[in-house]
Formats: structure tokens, sequence, C-alpha cells
């Protein structure tokens, strides 16, 4: 049975057209499959070609680079909702591209936010982050009452580019369409991290480490718990956010921010455990202190900074996700569900498993007990060696 918010959500997108940026990607072509399965038309703006082959009727690609503004224009010209999921440098070796961040995730928001006022666009729904408001700091059960964390405390510049572009996006909210009359309605859905079968950005990189034998140690507090987001719920919270924005009386939703999350919280290292487990490895049982992890992560990206541009190579930790990894943050969904309607639906890592072993992933007969022993050594070994080797020299 459908509720009362989930039926004016399906009849407020029955006959939009909807743009979304970096639609090419996995969460923005999940988002364009369900709009579409709802009868909206749906564009999805991007600076390369969805790699799941011929889409479907009803969803076309546009090639374009949200930071030219004249394409941005152009694309939005005749759009009812923009879905603004269009990032850069959420993770690894992309973390530490300062300008690409800068250039992507601030002026790219600027252009999509006047390219609204432009050409008329109503609606405009975007797609955060929890780093708004986390640096590293416990957070339990926190809400939307909680201030952005001043921008100097972010460990990274995609966090801090991620904050000033939601301020943005809110404070935009109420501006006067220059074209069509009326006003702009924005809000801001806060992720937590995304999973789900065929997950390109993370999933990946930490099966990656699974079969090189490189998660060989978890880290940090067992107790620590943090939250995820299955894609289906992300795409649920960012369809009702739309319906919630057309309302016929003054919305609810327009100038707010949602924290969104599968609503339960789980050690980090423990959830993946099935993951790790399901393609045939045994989960580590060596932990490591968190802050001889985070210092290695910022002698990493030291070294990155100093060679990166020679050989941009990839940091097996940044700083920003030993916080995200191994600090306690998680949110209270109260108030998605209350103004949304946003109902999160259990899901586990069974299909992602699954998608793994079906191409071609899982452990190989092979490897000794002993190589591993010796591999975790070594790491531990050089760890402890990268520590020391920043302390001040004694004697002399």
């Amino acid at each position: 049975m459908f509720s009362g918010s989930t039926m004016t959500t399906m009849r407020s997108t029955k006959k939009d057209t909807c743009l979304i940026t970096g639609g090419s990607g996995y969460f923005g072509y999940r988002l364009a499959c369900s709009l579409q399965s709802k009868g909206s038309t749906v564009i999805l703006f991007d600076v390369t070609p969805p790699v799941t082959g011929p889409l479907p009727e009803g969803i076309t690609f546009l090639q374009g680079d949200i930071r030219e503004y004249p394409q941005v224009r152009r694309a939005l010209s005749g759009v009812d909702c923009v879905f603004h999921s269009a990032s850069y440098g959420m993770s690894g070796r992309e973390q530490l591209n300062r300008r690409r961040i800068q250039e992507v995730n601030v002026g790219g928001t600027q252009n999509v936010l006047e390219a609204c006022v432009e050409t008329g666009v109503p609606r405009l729904v975007y797609t955060s982050t929890f780093n708004v408001v986390f640096g590293g700091q416990v957070i339990e059960n926190g809400d939307e009452s909680l201030h952005y964390l001043p921008l100097h405390l972010h460990p990274d510049h995609y966090s801090r580019t991620k904050s000033l572009a939601e301020m943005a996006v809110l404070g935009a909210n109420g501006a006067a369409l220059k074209s069509a009359g009326g006003s702009l309605r924005t809000c801001a859905l806060r992720a937590a991290g995304i999973y789900g079968p065929g997950e390109q950005r993370h999933l990946p990189r930490v099966v990656g480490y699974i079969e090189r034998g490189v998660f060989r140690f978890v880290y940090g507090d067992p107790a620590s718990r943090v939250e995820f987001v299955h894609v289906d719920n992300l795409v649920s919270a960012h369809v009702l956010a739309a319906g919630a924005l057309s309302s016929g009386r003054e919305p609810s939703a327009a100038g707010e921010a949602y924290f969104i999350s599968d609503g339960r919280p789980v050690n980090n290292f423990e959830f993946f455990r099935p993951l790790v487990e399901g393609l045939g490895y045994p989960f580590p049982t060596l932990r490591l202190p968190l802050s001889l992890v985070y210092f290695v992560a910022f002698l990493t990206e030291m070294l990155h900074r100093l060679v990166g541009p020679l050989y941009n190579f990839q940091p097996l930790l940044t700083r920003t996700e030993v916080y995200k990894t191994g600090v306690t943050h998680y949110f209270s969904l109260a108030k998605a569900r209350a103004q949304l309607g946003y109902e999160p639906r259990e899901y586990d890592l069974a299909e992602v498993v699954q998608w793994f072993r079906s191409r071609g992933h899982g452990r190989k007969p092979g490897g000794s007990a002993l190589g591993r022993l010796l591999l975790n050594a070594l790491l531990v070994c050089v760890m402890v060696a990268l520590a020391l080797s920043y302390l001040p020299g004694v004697g002399g």
C-alpha cells in the first residue's frame, strides 16, 4: 500500500522533465530509472555517457561539463526539476585534487543555481553529505540543528566544498525565476556512504584491497558506529524530496536539509564482514590504533603532494577516510520521516557479494598461512617505522 506522501510524489513527478547532473554515475542512473518508471522524462547530464548500454525509452544522455555555464544553461532549458548530484573528490586520490574539487563542487553548483534562475527551473534537489557537519568528532544521533563544521576544521577539500555548495543551494531557496515567474525551491539531502550491487566508486576499491591482501587489519574502537545508505533508499529520498518541493501549498522541504541513511548504525568493519567472508577471505583479527592509521594517512597525503604530479598513486587511505570509517557519527532520520515521508527499507550485502562473484571475484586456491602472517607483520612494521620516522631526533 502506498502512503499519502508516496502517492503525492508519484503524481508530482508523472509528467515532469527532470535533469540529473552526474547522471551517468551509479546513483544518477538508478535515480533516472526510478523517475522514468513513474512517467518522467529524464535527461542525464554528464561529461561521459553511462556504461549501461542503450538507455531506456524516456531517458536521454546530454554530454556536457558542469564547469561550463553555457552548457549548463542550455541543458536546463525546459526542465521542471534538477537533481544536482555531480561532484568530485569524494575518496581516494581524487580527494587530493583541490583545484578540480573547487571547480566542480563550488563552481559547478553556482552554474546550476544561476541557470535555474535564468531558465525558470522551479525545483532543485541537491545531493549533499554527512561531511558538512562531521570532521572527526563523535556525533551520536545528531540532527539537522547541528551547525556546519567550521570550514578550516575540515581535513579535506571535498567536505569543505560540499559545505559551501550546500550553503549556496539552501541560500538560493526563494530566488525569483527570471523567465517563468515564481521562485526557486531547493533542498539538500545529506547522504551516508552509498552501497549496492554495481556501485563503482567505493566497493571495487574495497574488494581490490581484499584480493591483493592489503585488508589485513582493522582500526579504531570496535564499538564505533557509522552509517550507510543503500542506493535504492537514497533514490527514494530524492524522489520524495522532489515531490515535497512541488506541493501546492508552501512546501515544508523548501530551504531544508535532511540526513538520509538506512537508519542502522553499525561498526564500519563489521558492515563489510559479509563481503569479505562472502568472497572467501578471512576477516582480519589485527586491530591498530586509530591515531596510528590517521598519522600514516597524513604522511601518505604529504607524499602524494610531493610526487603526485609525476606519479598519481592511489593512497591506501586518506585522513578523511580514516575518520569516516573509524569515528562514531550517525544521525536521526526523524526530520526526513516527518517532512518527506522517508522510510528506508532493509538491505544487506548479499546482492553485492553475488554481483562481485558473478564477475569472477572471490578467493582463488593457493596462498599459505605463513605468507599471510608475514604480510601482516610487514604492514605493521611499515606503519610503525613511518610513525617513528616523524618523531623528533634524540641526542646529538
